[in-house]
């Protein structure tokens, strides 16, 4: 492959040098007519001389596309704000992921902003790439069976670097559950099975990596700043008037 690289510049470089010689050849002798001709006959032998350019490769099939709608249950995720709002933000977060982390101030903002008007549901996706994330999921699981979801969910992203079982059991105490019961509950086929539900929803809409959000099932990727979301929420907003 590389002899066959090296001797087509060759070529090339050949093809280049021949078009400036009889360029300059013919220029001296006046020819302006018969030197055009020329140059065009040397450079369609630079041409076809060329390898064919690469392809450009296809998008990556399965993916979600932002110009489409797309139905998505929110079911019995934790969520913030009222049933009915008008607009409904579906993130599908990792708990370890870096992202994730940073786009919380971004929701808080559309919380403040936009009150009752929105409400935001958060869906499970652990990614194979972050190894504690699991864990993380399964302890706010259990904390969300007794209606503090938010709170472990909060204390978790706060404290991203000290990511481990025995942490998420501290958090237990500091937010008021019942610890035993949260232990059972982290250790559950149950809890286990709603994590795994939420990735497979994610999967079904082509999403593989966090932060990923459907707004009124409009699909946003990754840690956008406000004025993003505020454009689709406006959108929806108008729409509904």
């Amino acid at each position: 492959m590389a002899n066959n690289s090296w001797n087509g510049s060759l070529i090339v470089a050949a093809l280049i040098l021949s078009a400036s010689v009889v360029a300059t050849g013919l220029i001296l002798k006046g020819s302006l007519d018969h030197t055009g001709e020329q140059l065009q006959e040397v450079l369609v032998a630079i041409n076809e001389a060329r390898p064919a350019a690469a392809p450009t490769p296809a998008g990556r099939p399965g993916r979600p596309d932002p110009a489409k709608r797309y139905s998505v249950k929110i079911g019995d995720a934790p969520r913030r704000g009222a049933k009915n709002a008008k607009v409904s933000i579906v993130e599908f977060s990792d708990f370890q992921c870096p992202y994730c982390s940073r786009v919380r101030p971004t929701l808080d903002q559309i919380e403040k902003e936009y009150g009752a008007q929105v409400v935001i549901a958060f869906k499970h996706l652990p990614l194979s790439m972050h190894p504690k994330a699991p864990a993380a999921h399964a302890a706010a699981e259990a904390a969300h069976r007794q209606g503090k979801f938010w709170e472990m969910h909060d204390l978790i992203f706060a404290n991203q670097r000290e990511m481990s079982p025995a942490k998420y059991e501290e958090y237990a105490k500091q937010i008021g559950l019942d610890v035993a019961r949260f232990k059972k509950d982290v250790a559950s086929g149950a809890v286990k099975k709603r994590v795994e539900a939420d990735a497979a929803q994610a999967a079904s809409l082509g999403i593989t990596g966090t932060p990923a959000f459907l707004v009124n099932g409009r699909y946003l990727s990754g840690a956008q700043p406000f004025p993003a979301f505020k454009r689709l929420i406006d959108a929806e907003l108008g729409e509904k008037g």
